[in-house]
Formats: structure tokens, sequence, C-alpha cells
């Protein structure tokens, strides 16, 4: 018997000849190996149950990542500039009031994709596999596009984080970007090149050192508003006047309120994005199946505290029409928590937050990395990228991967051209639209697999390691509202006086992106949708109930007062 973390899931039949997910030499028996032509798609019950039963690897990328370490990089990919920074905007385009239901709502949809890929990656945890989702329940073609389109998200999301690093240190000093962007990009590359445990100690550190932020915030902001600060009690101060909703593009009555809210759900995609990464690393994670699991549940609580509770209360302490927020025009950006204490007349914690948050935009642009090179390496293990990003140097390392993404930090000096904060707002927009389009194909790919498990009889809740609760009602409906916000996202540019070239590609490049992708695999390689009684569910049960973890102890003492990992 093998360690579940040892074992590899052939998805068609590319597969069965030198792959292995994790750079790995394979054992596989006579049989499968005489006939190598067949898909995992094709095959029928029995012949899947041989080929789950006999295919074994030698892991070649480090297990370092203990549950500590996924569930706080399940933080550090999402507490970043989205929160820190983008929150600005949001703020001044929708008003305090708007850009909290934002916040709020898109927080408790994006719930739904965690829970979701939480469930299939406890039962099928391997490196890059929300895209390796979509080829075994859905249709390989689409885990093509998917594939790609993560890829192209975090080639544009490391710069991004990158770029507000330059924006950042405006607030002390006011250097070339290109001095900024070399040097913390320079970083980026360089942390993810050493050993992932090490990787996951530095984000571990990080992360620890953001909650500290979120919490010191949350207690200023409180202070601030009871009157710790220069202009005395502020209470609803800023909810009256300008108000709790802005006149977005100065359209007059509710329609300018709506459309100032609908705004904000960019700003909020891209502070969520990333969210899902406690599966993407899951062939480098110990007992990834009661660990993924456990840092799923938990991502509510830490949405509901680090980001619904931060934003309504910068709602209090930052008014909208505050000239120092960050909009899609102007040239001065800070972060909403600098201004507040700027405001507020406090010297000193002005330059300590800011610092921090610099810290976490580097932080983030690490956890970016990781996923994104993983994803890319998943893919190459599948045949759906070059072979060469397979590669791995002599600490486990997909190094080529890591050089493809970091080339593309190279984007960051736009900033050179046009101010960074314009940059920043654009590449914020590109990430939030290929997000969106993840999520809507993660959820898709989701329905599928549950629908497959009604169809063949298996009952999720006893046969699983771990069944997500609220199921399906909970994807169907952020699924629709993905689907609404996909074709909405750009319509400001359909308003007279308003278009904008920028805006009208960032909003909807990737619809045919993917489309064009899909189809075009599709084509060239002859794929079909698996049919629902087809899906290889009992395959891969049967594996994870022929090799169980050992059982993650139970906490004592006071390690039951630790509620961020176990």
């Amino acid at each position: 018997m093998v360690d579940s973390n040892e074992l590899e899931f052939a998805p068609a039949p590319h597969a069965l000849a030198g792959y292995g997910d994790h750079g790995t030499k394979e054992k596989v028996s006579t049989d499968i190996e005489a006939a190598p032509a067949e898909s995992v798609h094709d095959m029928d019950e029995k012949s899947q149950g041989s080929m789950f039963g006999h295919f074994e690897e030698v892991q070649h990328l480090k297990q370092g990542l203990h549950q500590r370490h996924i569930q706080m990089i399940a933080l550090a990919g999402t507490i970043g500039t989205g929160l820190f920074l983008g929150s600005g905007r949001a703020v001044a385009n929708a008003g305090p009031l708007g850009a909290w239901l934002g916040y709020s709502i898109i927080g408790v949809t994006v719930c739904s994709v965690v829970l979701a890929v939480a469930e299939m990656g406890a039962l099928v945890p391997l490196s890059g596999s929300v895209v390796r989702f979509s080829e075994f329940f859905v249709d390989e073609a689409l885990a093509f596009a998917n594939g790609w389109n993560m890829t192209y998200s975090y080639i544009v999301s490391i710069p991004s984080e990158i770029v507000a690093t330059a924006v950042l240190v405006q607030f002390w000093v006011d250097i070339n970007n290109a001095v900024w962007i070399t040097v913390f990009g320079g970083l980026v590359i360089a942390s993810s090149m050493l050993f992932v445990r090490v990787y996951g100690e530095l984000e571990f550190a990080f992360s620890l050192l953001k909650i500290f932020l979120v919490v010191f915030i949350n207690i200023l902001a409180l202070v601030i508003t009871c009157g710790g600060g220069a202009e005395g009690p502020i209470g609803f101060r800023y909810w009256r006047n300008p108000g709790p909703f802005v006149q977005y593009l100065d359209i007059s009555g509710a329609l300018g309120r709506f459309c100032g809210f609908w705004s904000t759900f960019s700003s909020a995609l891209y502070a969520y994005g990333g969210i899902h990464a406690i599966v993407i690393a899951a062939a480098e994670t110990k007992n990834p199946r009661q660990a993924i699991p456990q840092a799923a549940k938990r991502i509510f609580w830490r949405v509901l505290i680090f980001y619904m509770l931060t934003i309504f209360m910068v709602g209090l302490v930052v008014p909208s029409n505050d000239p120092q927020l960050l909009r899609s025009t102007g040239t001065a950006a800070q972060s909403p928590f600098v201004i507040a204490a700027n405001n507020a007349k406090i010297k000193v914690v002005p330059s300590i937050i800011n610092a921090i948050v610099l810290t976490s935009a580097w932080s983030a642009g690490n956890s970016n990395m990781l996923t994104g090179s993983r994803v890319l390496y998943g893919m190459a293990n599948a045949g759906q990228a070059p072979k060469f990003f397979t590669r791995l140097n002599r600490m486990g390392i997909p190094y080529l991967c890591v050089g493809l993404l970091g080339v593309f930090i190279a984007l960051g000096y736009m900033s050179l051209q046009d101010t960074a904060s314009e940059v920043f707002t654009w590449l914020q927009d590109l990430v939030a639209i290929s997000t969106l389009t993840d999520w809507t194909i993660v959820l898709i790919t989701y329905l599928r697999f549950y629908y497959g498990c009604k169809a063949q009889g298996i009952d999720r809740k006893k046969e699983l390691p771990w069944a997500a609760p609220f199921q399906p009602w909970f994807s169907w409906i952020s699924l629709v509202l993905f689907l609404l916000l996909l074709l909405t996202s750009g319509y400001t540019t359909f308003i007279h006086g308003h278009w904008s070239t920028e805006t009208f590609i960032s909003s909807y490049f990737n619809i045919p992106f993917v489309l064009i992708l899909y189809f075009g695999y599709k084509l060239w390689k002859g794929t079909r949708i698996i049919p629902l009684r087809e899906i290889p569910i009992r395959g891969f049960i049967d594996v994870a109930n022929a090799n169980p973890e050992p059982r993650i102890p139970k906490k004592t003492g006071l390690r039951r007062l630790n509620v961020l990992w176990s």
C-alpha cells in the first residue's frame, strides 16, 4: 500500500506513458501499458478500477506544506492589495454601504466556490487540480481552456501586485517606479525558486502579519469613530454626508446609486481572487483529504471577519469623496486605511500601516506565483502545455514555470508611461474577469460532479472523503450571479459619453478567449463531454478508500483556542 499522497490519477492516454503529475516516474501495470490509446473517459468501470488500482508514482515535487501552511496560504492569496488598496476605489465609486454590499455578496458567493473545490479536491488531491477537475468530470477541452485562462490570470495578477508596491511606496518618496518593480519582482522570483517549505514558512509569517494588521486597523477605525482622532467622534457622519451611496458617473436617482454598487464587484472579485488556492498545491500538502476540507470550513469566518468587517469599518472613517482615494482617474492613490490615520492626525501609524500593506503586496505576488506555476506545471504533465515546463530544479521547483510567469512581471513597467494607479486599476480589471471566468467553470464542473454522483447512485455524505453543505443550490445561485456579472462587467462602456476601449477589452476579452480555446481544442482533439454515468467518480473513491490517510489528532488544551489553523 502506498500513501495517498503518492498516488496519481491518469486522466487521458498521454498520461500513461512517462506521465506523472509532479514530474514523476510511474510504475504502471502491464495491462494499462498494453493499451495506452484508451482514455479514462472511454474505459468501462472495470478497466477504470484496474487503472486506478495499479497507477503509482514516486513524487518529485516536495511535500513541504503542512495544514497550517495551506490554510494560511489561502489567506495570503486573498488578503492583499485588493483589500488594502483596491477597496479605496470601491468606496469612491459606490459609497460606504455600496462597497460593503458588493464585497459581502461576492464574499458569500465565493464561499460556494471554495466548498466546491474542497469537496472535489479532498477526493482528487492533485497539483493544479482546479484545472484537472474539468478534465475528469466534464471535458478535456474545458480543462485546456480554463488552464490557459488561469495561466493568463496569474500572468497579469503578479505584475498588478508589483505595480501596487510602486503605488504604496509613493506614500514616502517619489522615485522612478522601475526601481520598485525591479526590486520586488526580483524578490518574488527568488523566493519562488526555494524549497516549497521555505515558501510556506514565508507565507505563514506574512499571513500572520496581515492578520495582525487587519485586527489593528479595525481597532484603530473603531477608536477614530468613537472620537480618538483630531476631529472628535465621527460615528456614521460619512454615511450621512456625502452619503451611503455615490451617484456613479453623475447618473441621478436610484439608477446612479445602483450602478455605483454594481461597479464594486470588479474590486471585490480582484480582492477574493486566489481564495481557492487551498487545492492548487494539493500534491504538496500532507494529508490533503483532511487538510483541504478543514481549511475550506474556516473560509467563511475569515471572509466575514477579514473582509466584510474591514470594508464596513473603512466606510466609517473615510468619506467617499476624499480625493486621495484610488480612482480610475487621478494620480494620488493611497490605501484608505492610511488616509484614515492621516485624517485623524495620528503620527507614525500611517507609515506602519503602509509598510505592512507593502509587504502584503509582495506576499500576494508570491502566492500568485506559487499557484500559477503549479497550474502550468499540471497542464504540462497532462500534455496541455509544452513538456519542458515539467522540468524541476534540485529543490523540486518547476523553475521554467516560475520563469515564464516572472518574465511577464515586465508588464508592470507600463506604469512608467502612465500613472501607477491607472495601470493598477487596468490590471485589476483584467484579473477580476479572468477570476470570474475561472469561478464560473469551477461551479459548472462541480455541478457535473454533483449530478454524476446522483446518476451513479453515490451517496456523497457517506462515500466521499468530505461533502460540501448547501449543495447544489449554493452553487446554482452563485453560478447565475457569475454569468450575469460576466455579461454586464463592462456596462459603463455602453453609456453615452463613457466609451473606453481599455474598459471594454478588460471586461470582455475573456469570453471569446476561453470559447476559442475550448472549441479549438475540441475540434483539434475530438474530445467529448463525459456522460454523467461515465464520470470516473467511483474509481477515485476506491483509491481513497484503499489508501487512507493517518488521522490528524484533535487539538487539546490551549491548541483548541487556535481558530486559524490546526
